[in-house]
């Protein structure tokens, strides 16, 4: 839908072991944290295991696995969340960001008992900035 903004360019942090990016949401409505099925952060071509990965919405930070069942916690299109994983990262290079969403959209019915599910992908290059 609007994949090209969904990194928010300029905003890598990075601590030398962990990296973090503030991430957009790629749709023109708000979704509770429910919907928000999953990401990937690939730094140069390296991906943060799965694991290590977690979203910080609303001033919470989780695991996908943690917002499963939340409908409490809404992301909207003019708000950031930030997406971070295990990645070392040099801040004084520029990097190649890479950013995979993976969405349901619970107003969309599109069979029996199935939604819309999307997913979408944003790559952007920028420095780091020490966390």
């Amino acid at each position: 839908m609007i994949p090209d903004r969904i990194i928010e360019h300029g905003t890598l942090r990075t601590d030398g072991f962990r990296a973090a990016v503030e991430v957009r949401i790629p749709w023109y409505r708000a979704l509770p944290a429910s919907c928000i099925a999953g990401a990937g952060l690939t730094i140069d071509g390296v991906a943060a295991s799965t694991d290590s990965l977690r979203w910080e919405m609303n001033g919470r930070s989780r695991t996908f696995a943690e917002m499963v069942d939340d409908v409490d916690e809404w992301w909207f299109p003019t708000d950031s969340a930030v997406l971070s994983g295990d990645l070392p990262v040099d801040p004084s290079a520029e990097h190649e960001v890479s950013v995979d969403l993976t969405l349901y959209i619970p107003y969309i019915v599109i069979g029996e008992n199935e939604v819309l599910h999307i997913e979408e992908h944003d790559t952007k290059k920028m420095k780091a900035v020490a966390a």
